[in-house]
């Protein structure tokens, strides 16, 4: 799959914890933030896919590695690409920066497998796939709908 897709972050008090320091769990939301613009920037929401093709990526495996702790109004970039693609499952690689002084503060992946609103696995659609593979969405056939 093609380059990084970067968000920046800002960590928010209530994301940390006595200390000062993020709280472990929150890695995963910064994830699915990034994830979900990555989706936007290659021209589709995650909502328009679960409702005009019924296609959901639903989670079934994480990683985190936490490398150095990101503190309260610390600015991150979240780095996220698609690093495999297969008919009914995919897979994103993480990296989150500290802005200031470009410090790894983690890396991960998770992995998705596509499924109906009844749960069953299925194909992704073929127009979400193009544009999952960084395809161009005005390349397209005029009035070609998602299915």
């Amino acid at each position: 799959m093609d380059g990084w897709h970067e968000t920046e972050v800002r960590v928010r008090y209530a994301e940390t914890d006595q200390m000062g320091i993020v709280h472990h769990a929150n890695y995963l939301v910064w994830f699915e933030t990034g994830r979900s613009d990555l989706c936007r920037a290659r021209g589709f929401s995650y909502k328009e896919m679960e409702s005009e093709a019924d296609a959901l990526m639903v989670v079934a495996e994480t990683y985190v590695r936490h490398i150095s702790p990101a503190y309260y109004e610390d600015v991150l970039t979240v780095r996220v690409r698609i690093t495999e693609l297969r008919s009914r499952t995919l897979r994103f690689s993480y990296e989150i920066y500290r802005a200031s002084d470009e410090t790894l503060i983690a890396e991960g992946e998770t992995n998705h497998v596509v499924t109906d609103s009844q749960k069953n696995v299925k194909r992704i659609p073929e127009y979400y796939q193009r544009l999952l593979e960084g395809e161009d969405p005005m390349a397209f056939p005029a009035g070609q709908a998602p299915s």
